[in-house]
């Protein structure tokens, strides 16, 4: 039992690791490329800005259902129930 904590524990800390850098990266492309973009095209910004706002808010509940899911992993893992018995 004491593998499947630890191995649980390392996961999680490589799940949240790699589950917020990636977003972060992700989020820092699509700010780059909206910034490019208004300055190619000024007129646009209402549409560029709403459209880079909704993809932000998509990144970012990645990043959020990541660390949901490595709480669960933490707190109650649904493994340990089989491995105990």
């Amino acid at each position: 039992m004491e593998n499947i904590v630890i191995f649980s524990t390392v996961a999680a800390v490589f799940g949240i690791a790699f589950g917020t850098m990636l977003p972060a990266l992700a989020m820092g492309r699509a700010i780059t490329q909206a910034l490019e973009s208004l300055a190619r095209q000024p007129e646009a910004e209402k549409s560029i800005t709403r459209t880079l706002f909704i993809g932000l808010a998509m990144i970012e509940s990645l990043a959020i259902y990541v660390l949901v899911i490595v709480l669960i992993v933490l707190f109650r893992n649904p493994l340990l129930q089989y491995i105990v018995k």
